[in-house]
């Protein structure tokens, strides 16, 4: 049966920025043969795949090689998607099972849409000297990981922003993990700390805006500012801004806007 199909650009104010991804949302099972096959085809850095399994609905996610554990953008994607086309009812929040557990998301007043994510903290550990050579910095303020990337910490936003990384080197600088976050202090107000996120391993050199990666951003620089609600700011080459609550339980709370670029179905 043909799938309906949706082109999202995730954590953007307009269309052309933010990250983009695709939805699809599926009426009967398909393997992860199948589904990495179409990741592999539309070639975006997320492909969403969506089946409804009573009150909620299975998520996976895969770029364009791997199947990954936990993706932000995707997920907003997906939610905005299911109630733009009137897939979901009405605007009651929305519960996705995952491999990371159960995540759900809840529009807000402002026109933003929340997700319900796990923090994940990254603990402090030696930064390998192959990982900085990779990403071609001397200075570091602070590393560390989770079970999903390496964070590292620079002295300036301008670092940041200034990055050009050795994708091949990096790749195996990254294993095995998923790939690497480099933040800094932001220097605008607009902004409480600036990103890039790296992941050539997963098949994504550079991430456009990257929602996992807040969940290890929340907790870094909630410590670090003294706050619980903060905002950041994705420097990659679209840009994209996410909003940070940090909740109880080790959970965090990621907000967003999305606009559907195009629709169509999956034959």
């Amino acid at each position: 049966m043909p799938s309906p199909l949706f082109h999202v650009d995730a954590f953007a104010e307009r269309p052309f920025s933010g990250n983009p991804a695709a939805v699809c949302v599926l009426a009967e099972d398909r393997d992860a043969e199948w589904m990495g096959g179409v990741a592999a085809e539309m070639n975006l850095s997320e492909t969403a795949f969506l089946r409804r399994s009573g009150e909620a609905w299975d998520l996976r996610w895969f770029t364009p090689t791997v199947e990954v554990d936990l993706c932000g953008h995707a997920t907003l994607a997906s939610a905005h998607a299911l109630w733009e086309a009137g897939l979901a009812g009405g605007k009651a929040p929305l519960l996705f099972d995952t491999r990371s557990g159960r995540l759900s998301a809840r529009p807000l007043d402002d026109g933003r849409i929340a997700l319900d994510f796990p923090a994940e903290p990254a603990r402090e550990i030696p930064a390998p000297r192959t990982l900085l050579d990779a990403l071609g910095i001397s200075s570091i303020r602070w590393a560390g990981r989770n079970r999903l990337d390496f964070l590292v910490e620079v002295e300036s936003e301008r670092d940041v922003r200034a990055l050009a990384p050795d994708f091949f080197a990096l790749a195996a600088a990254t294993r095995p993990g998923r790939g690497v976050i480099v933040t800094a202090r932001a220097e605008s107000g607009s902004h409480d700390f600036v990103s890039r996120y790296f992941a050539p391993d997963a098949g994504i050199d550079e991430d456009p805006v990257t929602g996992s990666a807040h969940c290890a951003l929340g907790p870094f620089w909630g410590e670090r500012l003294g706050r619980r609600e903060m905002t950041g700011y994705q420097a990659s080459r679209r840009g994209g801004t996410v909003g940070v609550r940090l909740l109880p339980a080790d959970r965090i709370e990621l907000s967003g806007r999305a606009v559907t670029v195009s629709r169509g179905e999956l034959l």
